[in-house]
């Protein structure tokens, strides 16, 4: 009887019955941890187009979520807030086969490129390099298997349009869909001494624009002045009557003690209906990483790239960027930029960064607007949990 009544509780509490009647203590446990961040910058800004590039202040990105695990299973759901919005973040289930391989499933952003491994608020120069902007993705509805054993990380996914989280099929008429991959080889991986070199490529078809009428005949990029203060368009470009979308990005990272190089290629081609001229851009990026203080720069095999340094480390950051969206045989003037940047980075303990960054920006070649000179200097303190 004695034991009929300790199962009975068991049972009640929810927890897992062994034969024996008691608590098995080697099925899985759930846990649940709440997440969140804070950003708050602030910039003054020197330029040609003084009406754009105001001074000012901003909490660009605030952030309340939740995770949760159960064995070999993960969730995760976050939202965010900016300027008077409310968005969806990264919305997944997770599942580990073993220390090797995973699939993930849902809402988030999908690997393409060394960059793609780093959330927004963790970007080393403050603002993610304009080429990066441009050509990656946002966030998409789809599902990614990870592979990441020994010298080697390789992603694959495929996705829906970025409109899919935010209209119904109808009113898409049509969903948009790719597919991407992500392949790292890093022969050396030591803590002090990275070599890695990867290739990311992706292809998809057009986007929804207006409505179901017009077709998914088109597609658009776009990016923005490197900071979140002010909100400025830069480049990008809207194409129309578009077949198919291709593009890589090979990448390059190495690391010797306590200096560290992140580079990145982009190619973008928008193949066109009616015997057009196809669209293509590019554009690359360069960043020396230094600590000051800190010690050498470590691996992290989860996102292939170099870990986030230890609490109380001093780094700096010099970063050069330059990103072209015209094409003149298409006919397009999308425009290009230049971009010199120096970011300092103290990371003051385990949840909270202080960001220091200076930069110049040139747009030039972007039709019916004027070309634009900005100097900027940025700060940021965040808290991140």
């Amino acid at each position: 009887m004695k034991k009929v009544l300790a199962m009975a509780l068991l049972c009640a509490a929810g927890l897992p019955v062994c034969a024996a009647g008691q608590a098995d203590t080697t099925a899985p446990k759930f846990s649940i941890s709440p997440t969140g961040r804070i950003l708050m910058d602030a910039a003054a800004y020197t330029s040609n187009e003084k009406k754009d590039f105001p001074a000012g202040f901003a909490v660009p990105d605030v952030r309340v979520g939740v995770k949760a695990s159960y064995g070999k299973w993960k969730a995760c759901v976050d939202i965010g807030y900016a300027f008077g919005k409310i968005g969806l973040k990264d919305i997944y289930v997770q599942h580990t086969f073993d220390q090797s391989n995973l699939l993930r499933f849902g809402y988030f952003v999908h690997q393409f490129g060394l960059q793609s491994a780093t959330s927004s608020s963790m970007k080393i120069s403050m603002e993610e390099p304009t080429s990066n902007e441009a050509f990656n993705y946002p966030r998409l509805l789809g599902a990614m298997y990870v592979f990441d054993k020994g010298d080697y990380f390789a992603t694959a996914s495929i996705h829906a349009e970025s409109k899919a989280m935010q209209l119904h099929s109808n009113e898409l008429g049509k969903t948009g869909y790719g597919g991407m991959t992500r392949l790292a080889w890093r022969p050396v991986r030591e803590d002090g001494n990275i070599v890695q070199v990867g290739f990311s490529f992706a292809a998809g078809s057009a986007q929804y624009t207006n409505s179901a009428d017009d077709g998914h005949r088109a597609y658009s990029i776009a990016a923005n002045f490197p900071t979140r203060v002010a909100n400025v368009n830069a480049v990008g470009a809207t194409v129309e009557n578009i077949s198919s979308m291709v593009k890589f990005t090979p990448e390059l990272l190495l690391a010797r003690g306590p200096l560290a190089l992140e580079s990145q290629y982009y190619y973008f081609r928008l193949n066109r209906r009616q015997d057009l001229q196809a669209y293509t851009a590019y554009g690359a990026y360069a960043m020396l990483r230094c600590l000051a203080i800190g010690g050498d720069y470590q691996y992290s095999h989860a996102d292939a790239g170099i870990a986030t340094p230890a609490p109380k480390s001093l780094e700096f950051v010099l970063g050069y960027n330059y990103t072209n969206t015209s094409c003149a045989k298409a006919g397009i003037l999308g425009g290009r930029v230049n971009d010199v940047n120096l970011t300092a980075n103290w990371y003051i303990n385990k949840y909270m960064i202080w960001r220091l960054r200076m930069g110049y920006t040139h747009r030039f070649d972007k039709a019916g607007v004027p070309d634009v000179n900005l100097g900027a200097i940025q700060t940021r303190f965040q808290v991140i949990f």
